[in-house]
């Protein structure tokens, strides 16, 4: 382990691994690297390039001079900070569809497993456990219901200002969920060793609360 600790949690859309994630990692003093948000800066990316996913020679030119970072809790892309641009539901869409294909999950993983080499790190995505780090010291798998999800990411979109309906939440959410779990590359699903935490009805501190007990029964504790 050479003193790094890597905390993996995965599950679908909408689960609340981004909000427990940062709470975890605040909790214990380390680094949270959102791997969905990179995703969605590659699906940002072609889509401002107009690069669809079938235009393979045209992708791999566009990774090749692609860079992505976090600092500060800022997702960095090619220099520029593009928190609330990748966070929309065209841009949900195209991160699912860009995350199908291998050439940039081999991309992405190789800048996440980089990451996971130099410091103590909690990643949050689709395959992070059963992919990204096997080997990690703790996996979690979280879910909810898909009414849930789609509730808590309309009312997340509402509050930025942004004019959705429910309905239109809850179907993106249904697709998507499809999408990453029929993919054939590194499809969405639980590790065999990972811990499941049904979110639904939880609170943000439920949730970190269980996590953190877990891995400080296991002799962890903040100082990393």
């Amino acid at each position: 382990m050479n003193g790094l600790l890597t905390i993996a949690i995965d599950g679908p859309s909408g689960a609340g691994k981004s909000t427990i994630a940062k709470a975890v990692a605040e909790r214990l003093c380390i680094d949270y690297i959102d791997t969905g948000a990179m995703y969605r800066a590659i699906g940002y990316k072609m889509k401002k390039n107009g690069i669809s996913a079938d235009e393979s020679v045209k992708l791999a030119a566009m990774l090749e001079n692609t860079d992505i970072d976090f600092v500060a809790g800022d997702i960095i892309l090619d220099g520029n900070i593009v928190n609330d641009k990748i966070r929309t539901p065209d841009i949900s869409k195209r991160a699912s569809v860009c995350s199908a294909l291998p050439s940039v999950r081999e991309k992405l993983v190789a800048i996440q497993r980089n990451m996971g080499r130099k410091k103590s790190v909690i990643m949050d995505g689709r395959d992070i456990g059963s992919n990204v780090f096997p080997d990690a010291e703790f996996k979690f798998f979280l879910t909810a219901s898909a009414e849930e999800r789609a509730e808590r990411r309309h009312r997340e979109l509402v509050e930025k200002g942004q004019s959705v309906s429910f309905e239109e939440v809850l179907e993106d959410i249904k697709q998507r969920d499809y999408r990453d779990m029929t993919r054939r590359l590194n499809p969405l699903r639980k590790a065999e060793d990972a811990l499941e935490i049904d979110t639904t009805g939880l609170s943000i501190e439920d949730v970190t609360d269980k996590i953190i007990k877990e891995i400080e029964n296991n002799g962890y504790s903040k100082t990393f």
